[in-house]
């Protein structure tokens, strides 16, 4: 088993409460994870996806895909629904994304602005992070959490530790 610093390749930065986001990533590389997204309105997903969740559209193949991205290794592949979907009890998925503190606020509001009632949140959670849930368009669940700090001493820190989580010493 291989462990190593990895906020080295992370684009996460640090917790902080003034942490700033990184530089969107234009490039190209071997995604390790992405999610792929069928809609029946490519364009309106497009828009609220980048108006409102702060993806911007990495490149697209007119009518048959989008590819989305935030910071690196956060890709949204957009396609085509084959068909209407059949109504579920909730969303057919949820996925999560890094963003800093001072994002969440503003990233709810873009969201309720273009999709009045899609926003849950913000809330604290007990591993230490801010998060807001957003209901897409398509169904999906989109959580954005942004670490926040954590103070060695605290009863915070203390729950984690109870729980296993490693807790760097002030």
């Amino acid at each position: 088993m291989s462990t190593f610093n990895a906020f080295e390749m992370s684009p996460v930065p640090v917790p902080a409460e003034d942490a700033r986001p990184p530089e969107p990533f234009h490039g190209i590389y071997g995604m390790p994870m992405f999610i792929t997204v069928p809609t029946l309105d490519l364009d309106a997903s497009v828009d609220f996806w980048t108006e409102a969740l702060g993806f911007f559209t990495l490149f697209s193949i007119p009518g048959r895909l989008v590819h989305l991205r935030r910071w690196a290794f956060q890709d949204v592949l957009l396609v085509p629904a084959p068909q209407e979907p059949t109504p579920a009890t909730g969303p057919a998925m949820s996925v999560s994304f890094a963003c800093v503190l001072s994002q969440i606020d503003e990233i709810a509001k873009a969201c309720e602005r273009l999709r009045p009632g899609s926003v849950t949140g913000p809330r604290i959670t007990p591993w230490n992070s801010r998060e807001v849930e957003v209901a897409t368009p398509e169904g999906v669940r989109v959580v954005l959490t942004a670490a926040r700090p954590l103070d060695p001493g605290s009863e915070q820190a203390e729950g984690l530790r109870r729980v296993g989580i490693e807790v760097p010493e002030a």
